[in-house]
């Protein structure tokens, strides 16, 4: 089949005997093609496995019908309703979501973003809302549609489609305030590198500040650790050493407060009668079937959505700029 690397239409013509302008009526316009070739032609597709080059056709429509999206991470299931969302809104429009992930690390996201661009994609989405100088430069210079997600940033490269992490973090902690309890520490979001969990430590922080309470929060500023079950138990146990009179701890996401639930169990902490916990996204396992866990819910899905929609027509979307779509405070058995 010749030197080429991928399977060409030249090979698809031979096979079936026919011209490749046959092939490409028969992917086209498979109608204007008698029967008896359109078989010939679609039976050598199927046995050599072609798959058809679209970037010939994406240079001249100046469109490639694919979309990228660059991720913090994909090692739990913070972003997986929201890539539903994303990629199922823009398949049912004809559309593929190109997918890579950052592991919160700015430069790894400007690689990526390079990468991504090569493949001429007609929009992007960025999980992250703190970019690298890099980053920034090359989004300023994109003719395409640019959407933000999973934060409400101040000023938004294009389009930013989310809600607030700060206030959210604001109302935990008045939740955990109001229900009297009176030494609440707050665990993870000390890394500078993760925005979102940062922001819902600050929204903490003003909480307590503003009801005279101090602050206890684990790691310290500016330590960069991952937010898994595993680091809720190192947490938790470094927070009751800081402070052996904790009576709620207020986490940066479901599964750092899951670690909590299991070191309180060791422990023999009844909750939440000697120990509030609060968690961060409304996973599965927070539900009252799983943790029974009190937690923000974040509409993931329809951020997924309503970014899909954003990328499809950016011209509507950027009339509003900033989609909020909010958040639910799910009060359960844990608080």
């Amino acid at each position: 089949m010749g030197k080429d690397k991928w399977v060409t239409m030249r090979d698809v013509a031979d096979l079936a005997k026919v011209g490749t302008i046959t092939v490409s009526r028969v992917l086209r316009t498979p109608e204007k093609v008698s029967d008896e070739k359109r078989l010939r032609v679609q039976k050598a597709i199927e046995e050599l496995g072609y798959v058809p080059d679209n970037t010939a056709g994406a240079l001249s429509s100046s469109r490639s019908r694919v979309f990228g999206a660059i991720v913090s991470t994909i090692s739990d299931s913070v972003f997986a309703s929201t890539l539903d969302g994303l990629s199922g809104t823009l398949r049912a429009a004809g559309y593929e979501l190109l997918l890579t992930s950052t592991g919160y690390d700015p430069h790894v996201e400007e690689d990526a973003l390079r990468a991504l661009l090569a493949r001429r994609p007609d929009g992007i989405v960025l999980t992250s809302t703190s970019h690298s100088d890099g980053t920034s430069k090359l989004i300023r210079s994109l003719r395409i549609p640019v959407v933000e997600i999973w934060q409400l940033p101040s000023a938004p490269v294009d389009i930013a489609v989310g809600f607030s992490n700060f206030q959210a973090g604001h109302d935990m902690a008045r939740h955990l305030i109001g229900s009297g309890r009176k030494n609440i520490a707050f665990l993870g979001g000390g890394g500078l590198l993760d925005e979102r969990g940062r922001r819902r430590r600050e929204g903490y922080l003003a909480a307590l500040r503003a009801a005279g309470m101090t602050p206890v929060t684990w790691p310290g500023k500016d330590r960069n650790m991952p937010s898994d079950i595993e680091m809720g138990t190192a947490f938790f146990d470094a927070c009751l050493k800081a402070n052996p009179h904790t009576d709620a701890v207020m986490c940066v996401s479901d599964t750092v407060a899951v670690g909590v639930l299991c070191e309180a169990r060791r422990r023999n902490l009844a909750v939440p009668g000697d120990l509030a916990v609060s968690g961060f996204g409304g996973f599965e396992l927070a539900k009252a079937s799983g943790f029974d866990l009190t937690t923000i819910e974040v509409p993931g899905n329809a951020i997924g959505v309503a970014s899909a929609k954003a990328l499809l027509d950016p011209e509507a979307a950027r009339s509003a700029k900033v989609i909020d779509l909010g958040y639910k405070l799910a009060v359960r058995g844990t608080t």
